[in-house]
C-alpha cells in the first residue's frame, strides 16, 4: 500500500465518468497519487443504478472488496456515486453488503474528499457523509494525464422529469444547471492540456438554463474558443426536439459540434409512454425527425429503448418496431426492461422475463438487419477525421469524423490526437474504413 493513494472504479453513464474524473482532481491537487488497485490506501468505488444488471455487478463487485480488505487495516473503501442513493433506505443495503467500508459519499460531498481522508486516517470508519447543498461541478477544472484525448464537462445535474421506470431521479436530485463561464472556462482549461474531443454531459443536456442563457446559446460560446476539437452534446429529451426545434438548428450548424443525437425515445407505443410518464406521442416526433434531416442529411441519430415495460402488448412492441425501422439509428441501446426501487413501474404487473427477452433479441435483430446498408452513401467520402486510439488490427487508427461516424484508418501507426484528412474506400455496415489523403 502507497500512503496518500488512490484508485477510482467508474461504473455507468458519461456524468459518472466526469464525476470521477473530478474526484481524481481534487484528490491530486491535495497530494495524493492515482494508482493501481492493489497499491491504493484509498479505493473508490463510483457506483451504477440505472439498471438491475448494473447494480447486482456492483454488488458482486463489494462483496469481492470485503472479502479482500476486511482484515486489511491500511486500504479504506469508499463507496460513490448513485447507488447508495436510489431510496432513503438503500444505504442500509450497501452496508450490509460490504460492512468494512469507510465511507458513503453523496454526488456533491466531492470537495470535502481530503477532509474525509484526513478523518478516516484517524481510524474512523462506516461514515456516512451527506452534503448540505449542490455544488457547481463544472467549477472544478479537471486535469488530465498526458496523452488524454477525451474530456468530460458536466453542465447540469438531476432533471425535471418524473419518469414512473427511473430511480437516478432520487439520487441525483432536483436539476442543478451550472454556470456557463464555469462550463466554458473549464473546457478551455481542458483544451490547453491538448483535449481534442469533448463531451456535454447530464440526465438531460436539453434542459439546461441558467438565467437568460440556454443550450444553443452555451454551444455557441463553447465553439468560439480558439482551438480545434469536437465537442459532443449528451442526451436530449424528446420534448426538446418538438419544442425547441430552432435550437437544436442552431446547434448542428456549429462546425464544431458533431452531428451527433441522442435521444431516447424509449418506447414506439404512446400507451407506454404514457405509463412512463414521457411526455411526447410519436407522431409529435415524425416531422421534426425529418427536418432535422433534410437540413443534416449525414445526422448520426442513437436512440435508447426499454423493452418489456409493464403492460407491454404485442401491438405496442410492434409499434416500437415499425418505429425503428422508419427511424433507422445508427446507434440503439436496448434495454430489457426490470423494476428499479422506489419506482412506480416497479408496482405495476411485471411482463415474463422470457419474454422481455425475446422482445429484445427481435428488436436486435431488426436493427441489425438496418445495420446493412445504413452507410452505403459515404463510399468515396473525404474530409477531416480525429484519431482518438489504436484500432482492431495492427497499424490500424481508429477515429471519427463531423457526424461522429466510426472510421478505421488503415496503414497509420502515428500519434492519436490528430486531425487528418482521409478517404473512405470501403462500407461494412456502421464502420467506415478509409486512408489518409
Amino acid at each position: 500500500m502507497r500512503e496518500n493513494s488512490f484508485h477510482i472504479e467508474t461504473y455507468g453513464c458519461a456524468s459518472n465518468k466526469a464525476d470521477s474524473y473530478i474526484i481524481s482532481t481534487i484528490l491530486t491537487n491535495s497530494g495524493y497519487i492515482q494508482v493501481k488497485q492493489e497499491d491504493a490506501q484509498f479505493l473508490i468505488i463510483n457506483t451504477c443504478a440505472v439498471k438491475e444488471q448494473t447494480e447486482n455487478k456492483i454488488k458482486e463487485r463489494l462483496k469481492k472488496l470485503h472479502e479482500l480488505y476486511r482484515n486489511n487495516p491500511n486500504t479504506h473503501i469508499i463507496i460513490a456515486g448513485c447507488l447508495p442513493h436510489i431510496t432513503p433506505d438503500y444505504i442500509n443495503v450497501v452496508k450490509k453488503i460490504i460492512p468494512s467500508f469507510s465511507a458513503i459519499i453523496d454526488l456533491d460531498n466531492f470537495k470535502e474528499l481530503p477532509e474525509i481522508f484526513d478523518n478516516i486516517k484517524l481510524g474512523n470508519k462506516n461514515r456516512i457523509f451527506k452534503s448540505e447543498k449542490s455544488i457547481d461541478k463544472s467549477e472544478i477544472l479537471i486535469n488530465h494525464p498526458i496523452g488524454k484525448i477525451t474530456g468530460i464537462v458536466p453542465i447540469s445535474e438531476g432533471c425535471l422529469g418524473s419518469c414512473t421506470y427511473c430511480c437516478v431521479k432520487h439520487a441525483r436530485g432536483k436539476l442543478n444547471c451550472y454556470n456557463p463561464r464555469s462550463i466554458v472556462q473549464n473546457i478551455k482549461h481542458q483544451l490547453e492540456q491538448e483535449i481534442k474531443q469533448i463531451y456535454l454531459t447530464s440526465q438531460d443536456c436539453s434542459i439546461y438554463q441558467y438565467d437568460e442563457a440556454k443550450l444553443s446559446g452555451l454551444i455557441e460560446e463553447i465553439t468560439t474558443l480558439d482551438f480545434k476539437f469536437f465537442l459532443r452534446i449528451g442526451m436530449i429529451n424528446p420534448s426538446f426536439l418538438i419544442d425547441n426545434t430552432e435550437q437544436l438548428l442552431s446547434i448542428f450548424k456549429q462546425p464544431k459540434v458533431y452531428q451527433f443525437l441522442h435521444i431516447p425515445i424509449q418506447s414506439g407505443s404512446n400507451k407506454i409512454l404514457r405509463e412512463m410518464q414521457r411526455k411526447y406521442q410519436i407522431s409529435d416526433i415524425l416531422d421534426n425527425i425529418e427536418l432535422l434531416r433534410n437540413e443534416f442529411p449525414h445526422l448520426t441519430i442513437s436512440t435508447d429503448i426499454i423493452c418489456g415495460f409493464p403492460g407491454e402488448t404485442e401491438n405496442d412492441f410492434i409499434s416500437t418496431i415499425d418505429f425503428i425501422k422508419w427511424l433507422k439509428p445508427e446507434i440503439l441501446n436496448i434495454s430489457k426492461f426490470t423494476p428499479r426501487p422506489g419506482t412506480k413501474a416497479k408496482k405495476m404487473k411485471q411482463l415474463d422475463s422470457k419474454l422481455i427477452k425475446e422482445r429484445s433479441i427481435r428488436l436486435s435483430r431488426v436493427f441489425r438487419d438496418s445495420l446493412e446498408h445504413i452507410n452505403d452513401s459515404w463510399k468515396d467520402w473525404e474530409g477531416e477525421v480525429l484519431l482518438l486510439h489504436k484500432g482492431t488490427e495492427k497499424y490500424q487508427a481508429f477515429g471519427r469524423n463531423f457526424a461522429y461516424k466510426n472510421v478505421f484508418i488503415d496503414n497509420y501507426n502515428g500519434k492519436y490526437g490528430k486531425f487528418i484528412n482521409a478517404k473512405v474506400e470501403k462500407v461494412d455496415g456502421f464502420n467506415l474504413f478509409g486512408t489518409i489523403k
